[in-house]
């Protein structure tokens, strides 16, 4: 029972106590078919015994009345209805009849708007009700319904254009697409999925069910391309980015065997067999670079130059050395990953100074990675990962980030750059002396090669080995060795 409901004292049992819904029935406007039709259901769900006791009358008057023998009074029909729910009524009474008993629709089949706004505010009042409204709605008017949010995109046809193309390559807030190749790809699967078709709800299921992921991702790049355009609203870009996953960008959690003896065996092959690859697995462990980047720096080594470093006020050269190792800023941000600093031993820039200049490095890293995989040493890329390891274990988290440009992962204001700077001076050296514990590195066998004037590497003559730290006299090594 509802508290505070009011029971009637005129013989009915509580089952047959009006509701609100109730008290709003015309009884006198329903048919006499569907008075009819409520006794019925009365007795339906009572039974014989239940209907009687329930509407005060004799069996014999209930099966006149079933008959249609006699009119059914209003009386009768009230305690009827006191043991239906309403959608029982509406059911027996019919939809429409019921609807107009119940004043909603009037005589001659118009609505009336007052008691229909009004009973709905009643109705969102309740969990139920409210839910059964909405499914209606987005059943039935879902593109009215986006239309008034907002979120409507009717007229607008997807075209590739210029100002797009910039989108991608300066106006994207992350993950910016620098690459010819990348502008080139989604401009081609553009034109075969997405030229000149309309933005709507049917394209966007579409697209959300696709299984290319990089169509997925131009999509939603053009989309809110078309928001900064102002051509969609902020309403219509949120659905669509709710609506169409991007490509999964998802943590990748397969665990990563480093072994550090397959490590110290690779540095100790590539130091006998290949002296640039060492150079090059030196610079990842000793700053935890990535290939790519350790090539670049090899590559591009310009130790004399001044160069403005976002985070300090003053030009500095980007060679800094120190007692034991050095930092050399590499400053590269054009790509999607960066590379801040570079750090390193004093033996490897002795390296990278003299075997730079003599035997020019290529831009292609996957050759690097094409010989590790023939002579069955560790890959390149799984150098930063054994860095990282080591790294974290013998300086704090935080500095081993900026020591490895993991900018992602640093909230860095100008005053704070420095203080990382400072503290990454202050921390290397440990890093360092981890490294050499654990992975064998020998401080003083960097071999460089030293050649004549007059000789010149790759023609014939006469170019020899000797050790930069130890004097132990001049060896000669054929250039098969050095590459």
């Amino acid at each position: 029972m509802v508290p505070g409901t009011q029971i009637s004292t005129t013989g009915c049992t509580p089952r047959c106590v009006p509701g609100d819904w109730r008290d709003s029935v015309r009884v006198g406007a329903l048919s006499a078919e569907s008075r009819r039709a409520i006794l019925e259901a009365v007795r339906s769900k009572l039974g014989w015994s239940g209907a009687l006791a329930a509407l005060g009358i004799s069996r014999a008057a209930l099966s006149r009345y079933l008959s249609g023998e006699r009119a059914v009074p209003d009386d009768v029909v009230r305690r009827a209805l006191g043991q239906l729910e309403e959608e029982e009524f509406l059911s027996a009474a019919g939809s429409a009849e019921g609807l107009g008993s119940l004043g909603l629709v009037r005589g001659d089949g118009s609505i009336d708007y007052g008691l229909l706004s009004r009973a709905l505010a009643v109705a969102s009042r309740d969990e139920y009700a409210r839910r059964l409204i909405l499914e209606f709605a987005v059943r039935n008017f879902r593109e009215e319904l986006r239309r008034m949010l907002g979120i409507s995109a009717a007229g607008v046809r997807l075209h590739w254009d210029e100002g797009f193309e910039a989108f991608l390559r300066e106006g994207k807030r992350r993950r910016k697409v620098r690459t010819d190749k990348m502008i080139r790809y989604y401009r081609n699967l553009f034109a075969r999925r997405l030229e000149g078709r309309e933005l709507t709800s049917e394209l966007v299921e579409e697209v959300a069910a696709d299984g290319n992921g990089w169509l997925r991702n131009v999509f939603r790049h053009y989309v809110g391309y078309l928001h900064r355009r102002r051509a969609v609203s902020p309403e219509f870009l949120g659905w669509v980015l709710e609506a169409v996953p991007a490509r999964s960008y998802h943590m990748d959690v397969r665990p990563y065997r480093v072994d550090e003896g397959e490590a110290r065996r690779t540095l100790e092959f590539l130091r006998a067999n290949h002296r640039k690859y060492y150079l090059l697995y030196r610079l990842m462990l000793e700053g935890g670079l990535r290939v790519e980047h350790a090539l670049r720096l090899a590559r591009e080594f310009a130790p004399g130059e001044e160069v403005e470093v976002p985070g300090l006020d003053l030009p500095v050269r980007r060679l800094a050395e120190r007692e034991g190792f050095a930092r050399y800023y590499c400053g590269f941000r054009g790509s999607t990953k960066p590379c801040e600093w570079a750090y390193m031993s004093a033996e490897t820039l002795g390296m990278l100074r003299e075997l730079g200049e003599l035997a020019p490095f290529g831009p292609d890293h996957r050759v690097v990675s094409r010989y590790a995989g023939r002579h069955g040493l560790v890959l390149p890329k799984m150098m930063r990962k054994l860095s990282w390891r080591i790294m974290v274990s013998s300086v704090p988290r935080e500095v081993a980030r900026f020591l490895q440009s993991r900018l992602g992962e640093l909230s860095v204001s100008e005053a704070r750059y420095e203080d990382l700077l400072s503290e990454a001076d202050a921390a290397y050296p440990r890093y360092l002396e981890a490294l050499r514990a654990r992975l064998g590195i020998r401080r003083d066998t960097c071999l460089v090669i030293h050649t004549s004037v007059s000789a010149r590497i790759g023609a014939p003559g006469r170019y020899f080995v000797r050790p930069h730290v130890s004097g132990r006299g001049w060896l000669r090594s054929p250039w098969s060795t050095w590459r």
